[in-house]
Parts: structure tokens; C-alpha cells; sequence
């Protein structure tokens, strides 16, 4: 899957700093044109509430181990990412994951033995800082109508990282979950190639379940869920296509996807 930085903060996290009303006063937020954090980075966190979505344009699988989580895949390989160019913009329209519009921004907790939760920022990334242009993150010494929209967005993506933790354990509760494997042979290929190292729903053992599990899982609303993540995997041959197109092909065909 993809995986934190050795200092063990978050994938494209370089650092932390909680956002203060003294150190930051006159500081700013601005929107970015690019994401270079994304050039070679092929999978991003993907919450339940965003399948949907992120289904009409991603394959949506769950990473290898006993505690997955949601993949989007934006490549098959390590470090390709086939929706952005080599500056970082995105190629075409497309649904943006709630992981990466969070960034810079997140809900981290300071200190270990305490749950409160302090809104932070990577004071490394270009969209953060002393700027003259952008939304001021304080006025008056209190957090601006921007700040306070940062903090409900961060909220709710927490809320929705819940929910993903707890539709995940109903999976693997009902043994849904079972180690993937996609073969694609491409055109004038000899060998096909063959991603594995990501899990995905057994669709005979959702087929083999018992009516009143089936029942239960149609009315809390995970059922659609498992069909969106299913019905995005057609898209595995479409991201493999465009590596084909964009010349970015592994010289090995056995390869993990995530």
C-alpha cells in the first residue's frame, strides 16, 4: 500500500506545526495550481463516503495486511501517477480525493495522553505561509471564516475516516476480503502482466452470504459501497492502458499494485 515517510507522519506529510494564532497572525492560505506531491505517487487514501465518486474514475481496492484501508489507484506501479502531468497538474477533469484536497491541513493530536485533537499544517508546503495573496488564516487574533472552513473540512474527513474504519470491519467480519490478483496482456506482449499485494471483496463469498446478512448490509448502506469498489476494478486495464500510452511500464511483469 502506499506507505508514511520514515518519520512516521502521513503520506506526503514532510512536517508538522500546529497552527497558531501567535507564530502564524499574518499568515495566509492560497490555492495551488499543482501538486507535485502527486507526480510519483500511485495510490491515495480513499474514505467509504467518497466510492461513489471516486469509482467512476479510480480502481478502488484495499490495501495488503490485517488493517486496510481504501486505495485509490491513480497508478498500477510505484511511482506513476497516469492523471498528472509531469508538472503535478491534473490532466483531465477528475475527482479529486478528500486525502489530497485536505493537505496542507490536518487534525493531529499533540500530545499522547490526550484525545483533543489541534488543527496542523506541513509548513513545507507552498500553499501555507506569508503570503500576500491568499485567505488570511487569522483576523483579529481569532481563526477567519477560512481557518474555521479548514477545521469543518478536517472534522468531517475524520468523521468519514470512521466510518471507512468501521465499514472495513464489517468486511473483514463477514470474511469479505481475500488477496487480489489482475492479469493484463497487453498487445504484442508475450507475458501478461500481473499486479497483486492489495485485497479486494471475494465476490463468491458476497454472493454465498445469508439473506439476513445481505439484508443487514443493504440497509446500513454498505452493499453499494462493495459494488462501487467491484465495478471500479474494469478501470485497472483502463490506468494500464494510459501507463502503455504514457511510456511508463515496469521492465518486470510480476509487480504490486498497492
Amino acid at each position: 500500500m502506499a506507505t508514511a515517510p520514515a518519520n512516521n507522519l502521513p503520506l506526503f506529510y514532510k512536517d508538522l506545526l500546529p497552527l497558531s494564532s501567535v507564530d502564524h497572525a499574518d499568515w495566509r492560505a492560497r490555492g495551488l495550481d499543482r501538486a507535485d506531491f502527486l507526480i510519483d505517487q500511485h495510490a491515495v487514501p480513499l474514505t467509504s463516503d467518497e466510492f461513489a465518486s471516486a469509482s467512476r474514475f479510480f480502481p478502488i481496492v484495499f490495501s495488503a495486511g490485517d488493517n486496510p484501508v481504501p486505495l485509490a489507484l491513480m497508478g498500477l506501479n510505484e511511482g506513476v501517477n497516469t492523471f498528472v502531468d509531469e508538472e503535478g497538474k491534473l490532466k483531465n477533469p477528475v475527482y479529486v480525493p478528500a486525502y489530497i484536497r485536505r493537505y496542507p491541513f490536518l487534525l493531529a493530536r499533540l500530545r499522547p495522553d490526550s484525545d483533543e485533537l489541534s488543527l496542523c499544517f506541513d509548513p513545507s508546503a507552498d500553499a501555507v505561509g506569508q503570503f500576500e495573496e491568499g485567505d488570511a488564516l487569522f483576523e483579529d487574533g481569532k481563526p477567519s471564516d477560512a481557518t474555521n472552513n479548514i477545521l469543518q473540512f478536517c472534522q468531517q474527513f475524520e468523521e468519514a475516516g470512521q466510518r471507512t474504519g468501521m465499514f472495513v470491519e464489517e468486511l473483514k467480519k463477514a470474511d469479505l476480503l481475500m488477496d487480489g490478483e489482475v492479469s493484463i496482456q497487453p498487445e504484442g506482449s508475450d507475458k501478461p502482466f500481473i499486479y497483486r499485494g492489495f485485497q479486494m471483496v471475494d465476490e463468491a463469498k458476497l454472493r454465498d452470504l445469508r439473506g439476513d446478512v445481505l439484508r443487514k448490509m443493504m440497509q446500513n448502506g454498505m452493499l453499494p459501497l462493495i459494488f462501487a469498489h467491484l465495478f471500479s476494478l474494469q478501470l485497472m486495464r483502463e490506468v494500464f492502458a494510459e501507463q502503455v500510452r504514457s511510456g511508463k511500464m515496469p521492465l518486470v511483469t510480476e509487480v504490486p499494485a498497492a
